[in-house]
């Protein structure tokens, strides 16, 4: 018997004019949708017409309740697997599912469609030509200051997601670790009362501070700055130092061309020159 085949369908994240002709089709086709929260699914559900089987798949059942949906899905029965809003697998639950579906030969099938992150980022007004999605924080302000720390260099624009009770907080400890970077809050995206406050870090503070803030909401961080590379008169005290540190002269050439941002031929060529001077 064929194994069935594993839908991955995005939902609105909060204006349902947002569901796709594609997804409505799909959850009307399949056998069996796994949602996050079946009660917040049967809602949608039910408001698109589609009465078909619910089931559950969250973080605390999603270990013994993947194996029972990759059954299913081997006993040639369709699988769509939704969350409470926008695309599955992102911050959500879901991946390993995934895993498990192409490691036993099941197809897996995107049905793209909304995303806060992407919807975010597209009305951001910061530059979208490479950027990091970060996901949740974690809870803890230790392990918070930790992780924005480890992301001070980074030259992407940051895409964070975080709940409203701790985006003060994270905001303040972004402003302390970053800088006053430029940033994006977006808030209640494709609802009613949509909001983006935009500005530099301290800027943004000021505005919501003594707000009360709802909704779920996206940060998005404007990238740091591009260090000033080592003038090229540098490359050879550098080159010096690396070869008297024992590295070889290939890795010393590469070490040396990526911190001054000279071409490797060109490292090399002095090199070259050194090599012939201490001869």
């Amino acid at each position: 018997m064929p194994s069935g085949t594993l839908f991955i369908v995005a939902t609105p994240i909060g204006n349902l004019e947002d569901m796709t002709f594609r997804a409505v089709r799909i959850l009307k086709e399949v056998d069996l949708v796994a949602a996050e929260d079946t009660r917040h699914s049967r809602k949608l559900l039910t408001h698109f017409g589609i009465s078909r089987p619910l089931t559950s798949y969250y973080d605390h059942n999603q270990n013994f309740k993947g194996n029972y949906l990759l059954e299913r899905l081997q006993g040639g029965e369709s699988v769509a697997l939704i969350s409470d809003a926008g695309t599955p697998c992102i911050s959500d639950p879901g991946y390993q599912l995934v895993r498990d579906a192409v490691a036993a030969g099941i197809t897996v099938v995107p049905v793209p469609g909304p995303s806060a992150a992407i919807c975010a980022l597209s009305a951001a007004g910061l530059p979208t030509d490479a950027f990091i999605f970060a996901g949740f924080l974690p809870n803890r302000a230790g392990k918070r200051r930790e992780k924005l720390a480890s992301l001070v260099a980074e030259q992407r624009v940051m895409v964070f997601y975080e709940s409203p009770n701790r985006l003060l907080a994270t905001l303040e400890d972004m402003q302390e670790l970053l800088g006053a970077r430029e940033v994006v809050v977006a808030r209640e995206l494709t609802k009613i009362y949509e909001e983006f406050v935009r500005g530099t870090l301290p800027v943004v503070l000021a505005e919501l501070e003594g707000r009360q803030i709802k909704g779920e909401v996206v940060i998005l961080v404007a990238p740091a700055d591009a260090p000033e590379a080592p003038p090229a008169e540098a490359v050879p005290q550098l080159l010096r130092r690396c070869l008297a540190e024992g590295v070889s002269l290939k890795d010393a050439v590469k070490r040396v061309a990526l911190e001054t941002g000279q071409t490797r031929s060109a490292v090399y060529d002095e090199a070259l020159r050194l090599k012939g001077e201490d001869e």
